[in-house]
């Protein structure tokens, strides 16, 4: 296995623990990762046994040849960075920022600075020390390529009382997009279990029966242009699930990819006929998606809360210039 310039190569032979899950073998032996992030690295295929790719539960012989592809240890905590922010509302508990799209939430593979974690802890340094170290006051992320509205926990308290009500489902978040092609049906529901894409690493992809997590998408069309090829929807998006890239998926699953969406072929159309449209999905800078509502309690008093913000220029070029030209 060739690890690349952000991994260590890690190798041994099973001597002792034989019988066990491989997850929890490797946990054991590692001595850093969580168990959720070995099983993310055993099903993302960076790790072998005698060669193979197995899932988290095999149960490790003795004698077999482990390798894995491990992840190079972060720095220390985080570093504030005086980034400009888009703030929407703050109190002593929680911060909500509109994205820009472009922005990364926290600092991953290739992306170690300019994230809004590092905005945020120079906005507000108490964050510095809620939740981990290099995703301070993190809950919930948005794409590089999304725009719109996140929260983030200013106290460990709101950090804990957010991250309940988002594994109980209780938080509303209201999303904007421009697909390709016709969505035919008025309204309705995707529910498709998300997975790694086994062909590639920064894919996700809709996943067999019985595999990959829930994913619940309830989607609206609320305008459609053109026809044929060159069609365009303009749709509302609510997500029950939070997975990694599910509205993008799941609406490429269904032949509708985001405009401006590379990673699932979002650019491979474009009107028919129509020289600006090109023009105005280079000025995306990222995908046509944009979180519109975000609605939770308030984490320390219960009070309901709820936001929004419009479509960005990026997004609302589009949709004036569809709107003038296709109907």
């Amino acid at each position: 296995m060739v690890a690349t310039p952000s991994e260590q190569r890690w190798a041994e032979t099973v001597t002792t623990g034989a019988g066990g899950r491989l997850d929890a073998w490797l946990v054991a032996r590692l001595g850093g990762p969580s168990r959720m992030q070995v099983k993310a690295l055993i099903e993302g295929g960076r790790a072998l046994v005698d060669g193979r790719i197995v899932k988290a539960g095999h149960r490790v012989r003795s004698g077999e040849r482990v390798e894995v592809a491990v992840p190079a240890p972060p720095p220390g905590e985080l570093a504030p960075e005086p980034i400009p922010l888009s703030v929407v509302f703050e109190d002593a508990d929680v911060l909500v920022v509109d994205k820009p799209a472009g922005m990364v939430t926290h600092p991953g593979a290739g992306r170690p600075v300019g994230t809004l974690a590092a905005a945020a802890i120079a906005h507000a340094p108490e964050m510095a020390g809620v939740g981990s170290p290099r995703r301070p006051g993190i809950v919930h992320r948005l794409d590089k390529g999304t725009s719109g509205l996140i929260v983030l926990a200013k106290t460990r308290a709101a950090y804990d009382a957010l991250t309940a009500q988002l594994a109980g489902r209780t938080v509303s978040r209201r999303y904007l997009c421009l697909a390709h092609g016709a969505v035919r049906r008025a309204d309705g529901v995707i529910d498709a279990p998300i997975g790694r894409d086994p062909r590639s690493r920064v894919r996700m992809a809709v996943a067999p029966a019985g595999k990959g997590k829930r994913a619940v998408t309830r989607f609206r069309v609320l305008e459609r242009f053109g026809s044929g090829a060159s069609a365009i929807t303009f749709l509302e998006c609510a997500l029950e699930t939070g997975r990694t890239h599910q509205i993008r998926v799941h609406l490429a699953s269904l032949g509708h990819p985001l405009l401006g969406d590379e990673t699932y072929r979002g650019r491979r159309a474009a009107a028919d006929g129509d020289p600006e449209l090109p023009g105005l999905m280079d000025g995306l800078n990222g995908v046509a998606l944009h979180a519109a509502e975000l609605a939770f309690h308030h984490p320390i008093t219960g009070e309901a809360m709820r936001f929004s913000c419009p479509l960005p220029d990026r997004i609302a070029r589009i949709l004036s210039h569809l709107r003038n030209t296709t109907r």
